[in-house]
Parts: structure tokens; sequence; C-alpha cells
């Protein structure tokens, strides 16, 4: 009994080290679009259908009993030759897709760290042939640095959760905007993937479903709160607008680390940011840049007969190279094509058309397939419709929401200039035109105008406020006695000679 339990911990951690890793980095960044309260029920919904498709793919694989079980042949028996190949292309656009994206973040990160403006291409590069590099070393190399930085990811993550919580402005997690929820169900999909280990799970627990089951389940209830915790303190730290905002993120396609360590600006937590966002991006890169070695290998060997190592390495690592250096900020994107297209495909919609082709399985089984393949197609289409450019599928914050604050702060300034304006000039007549009594007559007008203009900021400064107001102190010291409001120079002279 103690031999199964510490059996199905070390399974249960295995698939947790799968689900926290890249992916992690943007969720507060895509679900901080639409708030706390769409982000919690997204990340429900979509954990419970990715754990419903490694249900139904750790029973196809419990019943076959094959150690070289693999899901194109799976999707071909069930669905033809055009499932199998559905599914191969899924897998190069999931395995692909990572891969630029980790070298994308990797270098984003790195620049942000050492303070360059923008992302220099001798940084991807010099970042994706260690990586690279590290991928292609011996099995036993790649095992002893894995554990490694698991183990610093996990440590870093606990550090970032405690510095980061004591900075949530509880005002950020209030806001709910539900036309943006769409946006983040690729990444929440991602963030659920773990199904490539499912047939060596299956293997190591001798294809018995309870301890498998169980392990899934652990490994993904953890994932789901370690994930919450993050995108709490994510939302509850970064403004929706402003410099190092949630938009101004989801613009530049940066992880979430990025403008939390300009917000915090504290070097212990600026570090443990960036050791976090790189040992999740060196370990998710491993894991995958592994798979996509083999993948290669596969289709050069079955399909053209050859197993020249420089080209099956050239191919696994020059192309997500390529695009990461032509399209710098490209992430968030990857990242939503990996999830919306890849994933959904290869571990949403298939493994759901498997569950309802079934006839052994219960109708309860076959309705929840249902649903859940609904929710699958609504992923896919958000993405698909977001590459079409259209706003209904995946509308722009940055076009939407920008342009209608500023208009709106325009109408407010415009609306306080009037205000103050009408009240001084109103004091100026009372005071028998001295614009001395004015001030002071309309010194509650003043008052008013100043509160109201700080409400229009974000709180971030390019310049500091006590710098402000102390060079406006050393003007009033410069300015001629004669043209200061309490001197002979004002209007009430001139009135009074008349």
């Amino acid at each position: 009994m103690k031999k199964n339990t510490l059996k199905i911990v070390g399974l249960s951690a295995l698939v947790l080290g799968n689900l926290i890793g890249a992916g992690i980095l943007a969720l507060p960044v895509s679900l901080g679009l639409s708030g706390m309260i769409p982000s919690i029920l997204l990340m429900l919904i979509y954990g419970a259908l990715m754990f419903f498709s490694a249900e139904v793919l750790a029973r196809e694989s419990v019943e076959r009993r094959n150690e070289n079980f693999d899901y194109p042949s799976l999707y071909g028996q069930y669905l033809g030759s055009f499932g199998k190949w559905i599914a191969v292309a899924a897998n190069a656009i999931i395995l692909y897709g990572l891969l630029v994206a980790y070298v994308s973040g990797g270098a984003q990160i790195i620049a942000n760290l050492c303070g360059m403006d923008g992302t220099p291409t001798w940084v991807a590069v010099v970042f994706a042939l260690i990586l690279s590099g590290l991928t292609m070393a011996d099995l036993s190399v790649i095992d002893k640095y894995n554990t490694l930085l698991v183990f610093g990811l996990l440590i870093s993550f606990v550090l970032l959760i405690v510095l980061s919580f004591n900075k949530i402005n509880v005002g950020y997690l209030k806001y709910t905007y539900w036309e943006y929820a769409g946006i983040a169900i690729p990444l929440v999909v991602t963030a659920s993937h773990f199904h490539n280990i499912i047939p060596a799970l299956s293997s190591s627990v001798k294809w018995d479903l309870k301890p498998l089951r169980i392990a899934m389940a652990v490994g993904m209830i953890l994932a789901v709160l370690m994930n919450a915790a993050w995108v709490l303190c994510g939302i509850g730290c970064l403004a929706r607008h402003g410099d190092n905002s949630i938009i101004v993120a989801f613009r530049d396609s940066v992880p979430a680390t990025v403008p939390m360590s300009n917000i915090l600006n504290r070097s212990s937590f600026t570090l443990i940011a960036a050791i976090f966002s790189l040992t999740a991006i060196a370990t998710s890169f491993l894991a995958n840049g592994i798979g996509l070695l083999s993948f290669v290998r596969d289709v050069l060997h079955n399909n053209f007969k050859t197993d020249q190592l420089w080209l099956v390495r050239g191919l696994t690592f020059l192309p997500p190279l390529i695009i990461a250096l032509l399209w710098p900020r490209i992430f968030l994107k990857a990242l939503d094509v990996v999830g919306g297209i890849g994933i959904v495909t290869l571990f949403g919609i298939l493994p759901c058309i498997i569950a309802m082709k079934k006839a052994e399985n219960s109708k309860f089984f076959r309705r929840t397939a249902g649903v859940f393949l609904v929710f699958s197609l609504l992923a896919l289409g958000v993405v698909i419709g977001g590459l079409c450019g259209s706003e209904v599928c995946n509308p722009d914050p940055v076009k939407t929401e920008c342009p209608k604050r500023h208009g709106q702060q325009i109408f407010r300034i415009r609306k306080i200039n009037h205000d103050a304006t009408a009240g001084i000039i109103g004091n100026v007549v009372k005071q028998n035109g001295s614009i001395s009594g004015a001030e002071v007559g309309g010194q509650g007008e003043i008052d008013v105008v100043s509160a109201e203009l700080a409400l229009l900021t974000d709180g971030d400064h390019v310049i500091p406020f006590d710098n402000v107001v102390r060079t406006m102190l050393e003007t009033g010291h410069d300015l001629p006695s004669l043209y200061r409001e309490t001197s002979t120079g004002e209007l009430s002279k001139f009135a009074l000679q008349e």
C-alpha cells in the first residue's frame, strides 16, 4: 500500500511538472484582460475539459497495453488516415509553436533583466543555442539538469507568490470584462496540457487505470491552484492601464513577470522572477525539444528514408529560431496558436469524438463528451477568427479601450478646466478684481481641480511627483516679486487707479 502511494505521489509530481511550464508566465496577462472572476471560471471549465480528454486517452492506453502506443495510430484507428494526419499536423503545431514561444519569451526576459531596449537578435540566438545544446545532450545529463531546474522552478514560484502577495490591490480584482474572456481560452488550454506523457504514465503503473486516474487528478488540481494563485497576484499587482499595465503587457506580448518586476521595483523580486521564468522555459524547452527531435526523426525516416543527424537537428531547432527572430513579440500569439489549434485539436476535439463513438460508454459520458466538444470547437474558432482579423472572436483591448479612455480623459480635463475657470472668474468679481483675492476665494476650486486631475492618472509617473514640486518651488523663488500673486503688480492696482 505504501509503495503504491509513493508511486502515485511521484506520478502526480510528474504531471504537475509538465503542467507548470512556460504557459503559466502569460496567464495573468491574457486572463487579466477579462478580470479575476472570468479567469477562475475559464480555468475550471477548460481544466475539466482537459482532464476529461486525459481520461479518454488513459482508457485507450490502458486498454491496449502497448509500450509503443502513440496518438496518430489511435486516431487513425477511429477516424482513418484523415484522423492520423490531422493528429500529425496538430502535433507539429504544438511542438514547433512551443519552441517558438520559448525562444521569444526567454529572449525578452533576458533583455528586460539586463535593461536592454527591445530584444537584440544576438540574445535570442545565444539563448536558443544554449537550450538546443542541452536538448541534444545525453539523456542522463538532461535528467540531471531537468531535476535541478524543476526544483528551482517550484522554490522560485513560492517566493514570487510571497513577495507579490502583499502588493495586491484589491480594487484590481473587482473589474469584469466578459467580452475579453475568449482571448485567454487558448492559453488556459495550453496551461492544462500534459497529455503527451499519458502513455509513459500508463506503462509505469502497469496499465492500472485507478492509480493513473488518481495521479492525473491530483496533479491537475495542484496545477489549477498554483495557476489561480499566480493569476491572483498578477491581476492584483498590475493596473489595467498605464505603463507596466496588463494591456501594455498584452500589446507587447511579454510574460507577466516583466511588468511585475518593474512595478514592484525590488531587486529580489526581479532576480527571483527571472529565475522562475527562465527555469519554466528551460524545463519546457527540454521536454518539448526532445519530443520534436523524435517527431522529426520519425517523419524523415518513414517518409524520406533518411536518418541524417545534422538534418534532424537542423529541422528541429532552426525553424523556431528563425520565426522568433522575424517576429520578436510572438510569445503570446505562439502560445495561442499552440493551445487554440494544436492542443485543442489533438487533445480536445479528437478525444471527444472518440468518446462519442464508443458504444460501450454510458449516456452521461457521451453527453459530457458532446458538451466538451462544443467548448473545444469554441476555442478553435476563437484562434482562427483572431488570425482572420475578426474583432468578434478576438477583440483587441488596445484598440477598443485605450482610445475610448483617452477621449474620456480629454472630456473630463476640459470639463475640469471649465469648472475651474468659472470658479476663479466668479471669485475675481467677488473680490473686486483682485487676482490675489480670487486665489484665496477660489482655493476650493483649485483643490477640487487638483484632486480630479490626480484621479486621471494611473499612479505611474516618468518624473517623480516630489521632483515636480521641488521644481515649482524653485521657479517661484526665481520669479520677480512684481509678478507674484501677493505683489503690487496685480490686476487690482490698475483697477483702483481707474
